[in-house]
């Protein structure tokens, strides 16, 4: 997975986390988690807000929040 991957990283993250709100999670957090996902393969310094905004977007949809 790369940083542009988003539904794929949402998915893994509900898989991952299943107890976290999404809506709570912190950027900070949220790019350590990316980044330890397994399968995920991307330089950690690629990603920004944006990027980020759009992966818990996608992590909200897919939680059903």
């Amino acid at each position: 997975m790369k940083w542009n991957d988003t539904n794929d990283i949402a998915i893994s993250l509900s898989e991952a986390h299943p107890d976290v709100n999404p809506q709570q999670v912190r950027f900070t957090d949220l790019h350590k988690w990316v980044v330890a996902l397994e399968g995920f393969d991307d330089a950690p310094d690629r990603s920004n807000e944006k990027i980020l905004e759009a992966i818990q977007s996608a992590w909200i949809e897919e939680a059903d929040y």
